[in-house]
């Protein structure tokens, strides 16, 4: 749904529960709410536990607003506004560490709430955010009156977006990404019970979580929700056994940690080819190409590694996005951040040459990380050669995409890795010989500035690396 006359447009991820939706307005995040909403949140707003968890930034800033123009505004009885999340990731793009962190927290506001008579409805991963590495619960709207003797009823979203993603990297040594990107709900619980048979089955958190509620799920597949609830009051479930249970998967999770996995990137800075001219050379042209003009809104940070120039890039940026491939180097880069207290910085995992794609309803459920991308600074540094010569994306193409990321007249610092460089060498003794004719320094050259304005270019001591800072449309 879109507006072009007041800017207005609804969230497309923002439709499953019709109590509630949120919109975007010039600027602005709001949430409209139907008569049964807007009681439970002036009850929730009037509690003792909800208003100091927004107050430490654990849950976003969110306040009652008059009611703009949204659409169908007799359908809402009250409009919320809610802070402005810096980037939008989705929990297939954050590492293990970060998707614990953010069950953690879901975990630590379900202990907050019960007590004071109210729980969740959801328990899904994408009611996480980030502002830098601090997670923050976004869906203000999940949180509802607990009814006595009725279970949470985000528990299976829970097990199947969080818990389970992360007890296939704490047990099994498996990258959880690829799971969640394929399915936008989840891992289902007899996906996991046939991946943890035999002794397997006896791992922490699996004879409960994972065999125990398959068991269940067949169980009660024919009964209704109101049955099962049933079942549950006569069986004496209380909100004291609900929040012992929530207790129990918190210090589950607080447990698991992920098997270390060989990577040849974990090491990548004191392996590369990089001599010390280099890098420093290297750094002052990023920082005056950062400082050149109009402080960027959004920096990205593309094949970040270590996190090197997404640190450089914060001094000059209000936010930094920091992408790399492999999820143990984004994994040990938000450790390091996590503990310099740093919020301007978000890691996140993904294989740019398979960047995230749009999911879920109609493929816009989910945005892809192109529409979400739209940033004032973009470095690309020693990143080209691995899509055009590691994966064979032809040059334009590689130029084309970077320039796609960008909002008009943003900042692009690129490095060219030339064909005799090490680095390129090698990844050249694993193709056919002549299969990329066109990898050259003055090729690379002349596309760049048929796509943006080249405003400088430096040329690394080593001689086999080439910097360039351009604007793109200038």
């Amino acid at each position: 749904m879109a507006n072009s006359r007041t800017g207005l447009h609804a969230e497309p991820g923002s439709f499953r529960d019709p109590a509630n939706r949120v919109f975007h307005l010039d600027g602005d995040v709001l949430r409209g709410l139907d008569e049964q909403a807007a009681g439970e949140w002036r009850a929730l707003s009037a509690s003792a536990f909800f208003p100091p968890l927004i107050a430490a930034g654990k849950v976003c800033g969110t306040e009652a607003v008059e009611s703009p123009a949204v659409p169908s505004v007799d359908r809402w009885a009250a409009v919320l506004r809610h802070e402005r999340i810096p980037f939008v990731s989705h929990p297939y793009e954050w590492s293990f560490a970060m998707l614990r962190d953010a069950a953690l927290l879901h975990l630590e506001i379900l202990r907050a709430a019960l007590p004071a008579g109210f729980t969740t409805k959801d328990g899904s991963a994408y009611n996480l955010q980030w502002r830098g590495v601090e997670p923050v619960f976004i869906d203000v709207g999940s949180f509802t009156p607990a009814r006595e003797g009725e279970p949470w009823a985000g528990y299976r979203q829970f097990c199947q977006t969080l818990l389970y993603p992360l007890l296939l990297g704490a047990h099994l040594g498996l990258d959880f990404q690829p799971w969640l990107r394929a399915r936008v709900d989840g891992i289902e619980p007899d996906q996991m019970r046939r991946l943890f048979g035999g002794a397997r089955r006896l791992l922490p958190g699996v004879p409960t979580h994972v065999h125990l509620h398959d068991a269940m799920q067949r169980h009660n597949a024919r009964a209704s929700t109101t049955d099962v609830r049933s079942q549950l009051r006569a069986a004496g479930y209380s909100r004291e056994l609900a929040l012992a249970t929530v207790r129990g998967i918190e210090k589950l999770v607080r447990r698991l940690e992920p098997r270390p996995a060989a990577s040849h990137w974990v090491d990548y800075q004191r392996t590369c080819a990089y001599t010390a001219d280099d890098r420093a050379a290297k750094e002052r042209f990023v920082t005056d190409a950062l400082a050149a003009g109009p402080r960027p809104r959004l920096a990205l940070d593309l094949g970040a590694n270590d996190g090197r120039y997404a640190r450089l890039a914060a001094r000059h940026a209000d936010y930094v996005v920091a992408v790399e491939q492999d999820p143990g180097v984004v994994d040990g880069l938000y450790r390091d951040l996590r503990a310099a207290g740093e919020r301007r910085i978000l890691p996140l995992v993904m294989d740019l040459a398979d960047p995230s794609p749009g999911g879920g309803w109609r493929g816009v459920e989910r945005a892809s990380f192109a529409d979400r991308a739209d940033a004032d600074a973009i470095l690309a540094l020693a990143v080209v050669h691995h899509l055009a010569i590691g994966r064979n994306v032809p040059l334009p193409e590689v130029l084309d995409w970077l320039v796609g990321l960008a909002a008009p007249g943003a900042r692009l610092v690129v490095e060219f890795v030339h064909p005799g460089d090490p680095m390129a060498r090698r990844l050249l003794a694993n193709k056919p010989e002549g299969l990329f004719p066109d990898y050259r320094p003055a090729e690379f050259e002349r596309l760049l500035a048929a796509r943006c304005r080249i405003t400088r270019r430096l040329d690394l001591p080593s001689g086999t690396r080439t910097l360039y800072a351009a604007v793109v449309g200038g």
